[in-house]
């Protein structure tokens, strides 16, 4: 996994937690899901106020490595990374750590297809994400 330079706090809920008393799987994307969309509005890509018919991001692929079991109250922050663009689609990986240690929990690589929702057809990255993302991260391009 690469450097991550976003990282955003999240509340392990009650409800969250399967009947082995640990963070279901599947909450782990919604755990991604979340940190994505802080990373757009940290970076300006999104506002808290859009429609996100407007986002113009769709998932198209998701790939998770369950490295230790979440419980509940466990103190844990998700990063994202932005590593790789396509034309529409850009690779971004991400990870579940403890935020008090560091320690990797789990981590995963997720495809985002830039999408016209109107049209109802993927679309280039608008050249302003780009530059936004590739300032951010400190890509060479």
């Amino acid at each position: 996994m690469s450097d991550f330079h976003f990282y955003h706090p999240i509340e392990v809920r009650y409800g969250d937690l399967d009947p082995q008393g640990h963070v279901n799987n599947a909450k782990h994307l919604t755990y991604f899901e979340q940190a994505r969309i802080q990373y757009m509005i940290a970076l300006g890509l999104f506002t808290k106020n859009q429609s996100f018919m407007e986002v113009g991001v769709i998932l198209a692929d998701v790939h998770i490595t369950y490295f230790e079991p979440i419980h509940f109250g466990q103190n844990i922050k998700v990063g994202v990374h932005a590593a790789k663009f396509g034309n529409k689609s850009m690779t971004w990986e991400q990870n579940i750590v403890e935020a008090d240690t560091g320690k990797e929990l789990a981590k995963g690589e997720v495809i985002i297809v830039t999408y016209d929702y109107k049209e109802e057809k993927t679309i280039p990255i608008p050249q302003e994400w780009r530059e936004k993302i590739i300032e951010f991260e400190g890509l060479k391009v």
